[in-house]
């Protein structure tokens, strides 16, 4: 044990010297001279294609004054429109291109996308890319590929552990053990600027799975669009991050240097998606202004004041209350509430802080209701951080007074649309079963392969966010456990809330201890009663019977109750899984009929008869035993403070 600790310690060494000054600056010098400058394109707005979206920022800026600034927002619930969003902003940038994700991958929807950016720097537009290196593309030579492809695209990679792209097992192993804060202070944002106009933000990366397109698994999440002066906002905290030291041009990595002194410049990989047809229809509807205009672009509310809450790369130099924090932000939006909050989030992991601020709404006289939509064990991507939800679920019912609703794997009304490629949750004929080669599936990549053995096992969990690749390829507790349905399947990724039907928030931030110190979060908060009860309808469709079980308290029991409570609530503050067998709360259907024609709120008299218990894990299919045994292992597992 004490030589593989000394070695994984002796791998920092390893690293840092792999590579000389000298061999560095020839690397760079090789990408830079390989870097097309060619630009196809003679006009000033760079041959930008007709972008309604675009179009929007013009009539806002034209409509505001330094006083009273305007806006137009419009919700992306729709992971097809999402990305059509993407590719009509990034077609009609005429200046510039801003690109800042925690995920990119190389599948289909995150090859299309590279291939709009390249288009885009060709005929002229400046193209920036920022990704977190613990999720960047894991592949060198696309890497090199990107770094040598022309002048006016630029990619660098935020936080490279050990100044590398793609590290391997032992070097994860030696950052935890020799660097454990650094390692895991990750730039979480999500941000697409184009032309310091519009921008869109939220909690979507590139990813299949974040677009409705994975045949396996797909998240529920949402972006919002902004168009107008806080686009400026956004674009100044692109730059903070851009030109922080953590932020390394991809070409001065160490892995990637050495490819380029050992090969030069490799061509970008032709692209070869898994699903060519859906490929063709969206980028077809993305040069269709009319369907633009009509599907996204007329839907988008005009708003006056928009604020971007975003965190600066300050928090990651030990300065973590600096100017224009994400979280104390937030904290400062929740306390202010009076009437009602509604809040979603993947992961309800409370920090003390946020405990601190829901205890003190509860002990008003009035306390405001707060509704809280999260994830069911059959639809979360991450069973370790269910796990802790799972123990404090009295706590957020009984002490908090939480209205609180966990998302089905198989939502009956998913904001969901085939027309623009997406699978529909649990559509039949698209589980592909143990035996259908990767290569048969979306989600390939750009080569058709991804991967063999543990390096495919790393890419195949790159989806979950809240803990490296690394931890999750490696602890098979916290994969997604196994649902009695089949086809693919949804879990909640959004991050949002509303306040007092007033003011509105979409963005990165999970409202989790790792949200508030470890990760770099961004939000973009709108007050307009237009927007927020915009935002209230989405979310309240989420909880809506066909797509959330309502967690509610169990029907009182004849005998033992007050014990039954006792126990649970002296387990609950013991540091070990509360696995006390009678719970306080567990999960509802509604069932409706002559008697219970609409749902009812769980503090109903009349709940009982309307609604019937179907446990604390619904559809799930391990039996108990198998159920409490994993999530015993995450628990052990998993360390509170890189959830």
């Amino acid at each position: 044990m004490h030589r593989v600790l000394a070695a994984a310690l002796s791998l920092p060494v390893a690293a840092c010297a792999t590579l000389s000054p000298a061999q560095h600056e020839r690397a760079e010098a090789i990408a830079m001279a390989a870097r097309d400058t060619t630009v196809d394109c003679a006009r000033a707005d760079h041959c930008a294609a007709p972008s309604p979206l675009r179009a929007l920022a013009g009539q806002a800026f034209a409509a505001s004054a330094p006083a009273t600034p305007r806006h137009y927002a419009l919700i992306l619930d729709e992971g097809g429109e999402a990305l059509l969003a993407r590719l009509d902003l990034i077609r009609g940038a005429t200046r510039r291109v801003d690109l800042q994700t925690y995920i990119f991958d190389k599948d289909d929807s995150a090859r299309l996308v590279i291939d709009e950016l390249l288009a885009a720097a060709r005929r002229g537009v400046k193209v920036r890319v920022l990704i977190d290196q613990l999720s960047a593309i894991a592949d060198l030579p696309i890497l090199a590929a990107l770094g040598g492809a022309h002048a006016n695209l630029e990619l660098r990679i935020y936080n490279p552990t050990f100044g590398l792209a793609k590290p391997n097992y032992l070097h994860y192993a030696a950052s935890v053990v020799c660097c454990f804060r650094r390692f895991n202070q990750r730039m979480h944002n999500k941000l697409l600027v184009v032309d310091d106009a519009v921008g869109i933000a939220g909690g979507r990366n590139y990813q299949d799975d974040y677009y409705d397109w994975d045949a396996q698994f797909n998240f529920r999440d949402r972006d919002v669009l902004v168009a107008g002066p806080a686009a400026r906002a956004m674009e100044r905290n692109f730059a903070e991050y851009w030109n922080d030291r953590r932020s390394v041009p991809v070409e001065r990595l160490r892995d990637v240097a050495r490819l380029l002194l050992e090969q030069g410049v490799p061509a970008l990989p032709p692209a070869q998606p898994q699903r060519p047809g859906r490929v063709e229809l969206i980028s077809r509807a993305a040069s269709d202004a009319g369907l633009v205009r009509e599907r996204l672009a007329a839907r988008a509310l005009p708003v006056g004041a928009v604020a971007y809450l975003a965190d600066l790369p300050e928090k990651h130099h030990g300065d973590p209350g600096s100017e224009g924090a994400g979280a104390a932000g937030l904290a400062s939006l929740l306390a202010g509430a009076r009437e009602e909050i509604l809040l979603q989030t993947p992961y309800l992991v409370l920090s003390d802080e946020a405990l601190e601020i829901f205890r003190g709404l509860r002990a008003r006289a009035q306390p405001p209701r707060v509704v809280v939509s999260t994830n069911s064990l059959a639809a979360t991507d991450n069973p370790i951080v269910y796990a802790l939800t799972y123990k404090y679920k009295r706590r957020h019912v009984r002490e908090l007074g939480f209205d609180l609703f966990e998302y089905k794997p198989f939502p009956r009304d998913p904001p969901v649309d085939p027309a623009l490629g997406a699978w529909q949750p649990g559509a039949p004929g698209t589980d592909p079963g143990p035996t259908v080669a990767r290569s048969e599936l979306p989600g390939g990549s750009v080569g058709g392969s991804r991967g063999s053995g543990q390096e495919r096992q790393v890419q195949d969990k790159l989806r979950t966010e809240t803990r490296p690749s690394l931890l999750r390829a490696s602890a098979p507790a916290n994969r997604p456990v196994p649902v009695t349905g089949s086809g693919p399947r949804m879990g909640l990724h959004a991050k949002s809330m509303v306040i007092d039907r007033r003011i509105a928030v979409i963005g990165t931030h999970n409202f989790d201890p790792r949200s508030e110190t470890y990760n770099t979060e961004a939000a973009v908060v709108i007050d307009d009663p237009a927007f927020a009860r915009a935002l209230a309808a989405s979310i309240e469709r989420d909880i809506a019977p066909g797509n959330s079980w309502t967690v509610a308290p169990r029907a009182r029991p004849p005998v033992f109750s007050g014990l039954s409570y006792s126990m649970g609530k002296v387990l609950e503050a013991s540091p070990i899984l509360d696995l006390w067998p009678w719970r306080y709360a567990t999960n509802y259907a509604f069932q409706p009929g002559p008697d219970c024609p609409l749902p009812l709120p769980r503090r109903d008299p009349d709940f009982h008869r309307c609604y019937v218990a179907v446990g604390d894990f619904p559809e799930v299919s391990l039996g108990p035993k198998s159920i409490f045994t994993r999530m015993l292992t995450a628990f052990g597992a998993g360390l509170v403070p890189i959830l």
